[in-house]
C-alpha cells in the first residue's frame, strides 16, 4: 500500500508539536541543530537539501525522505536534481535505497512539486 507523502509530512509536523508539549527542550534543541546545519552558508540550502535526500534514501527514513523532498523543492531543486541526488545514495545503499527512491521519493516529488510552481 502506497503511503501519502502529504499525510507523512503532516504526521511528522503534528508529532513534533505534540512531543514538544512534554519534551520541549529536546525538540527545540533538535530543531535548532537542524536549522543551523540546514542554513545557507558556504553550501547553499538547495544543495544541503539534496545532500539530505541522499542520506535519507540511504537510511530509508520515510519521514526524512518526505520532509527533505518538500524542502528541496521549496529551495528550488528540480525533479531531476532530486532524483540524481537519490541515485548517488543508490550507489552506496543498493536495492533498498533504489526501492525508496522509485516509490516514496518519486511520489513525494509528484505530490509537492505543484506547491512550488
Amino acid at each position: 500500500m502506497a503511503k501519502n507523502p502529504r499525510e507523512i509530512l503532516n504526521d511528522f509536523m503534528s508529532g513534533m508539536n505534540e512531543v514538544a508539549k512534554t519534551n520541549g527542550e529536546q525538540v527545540s534543541a533538535f530543531m535548532n541543530l537542524a536549522g543551523v546545519t540546514g542554513a545557507s552558508g558556504v553550501v547553499d540550502v538547495k544543495t544541503k537539501e539534496l545532500i539530505s535526500i541522499g542520506i535519507a534514501a540511504y537510511n530509508r527514513c520515510e519521514y526524512c525522505i518526505v520532509v527533505h523532498t518538500y524542502n528541496a523543492l521549496k529551495a528550488g531543486a528540480t525533479r531531476e536534481e532530486i532524483m540524481e541526488a537519490a541515485m548517488v545514495a543508490v550507489g552506496f545503499g543498493g536495492g533498498p535505497s533504489m526501492a525508496y527512491s522509485v516509490t516514496l521519493l518519486k511520489d513525494s516529488i509528484d505530490e509537492f512539486e505543484k506547491d512550488f510552481k
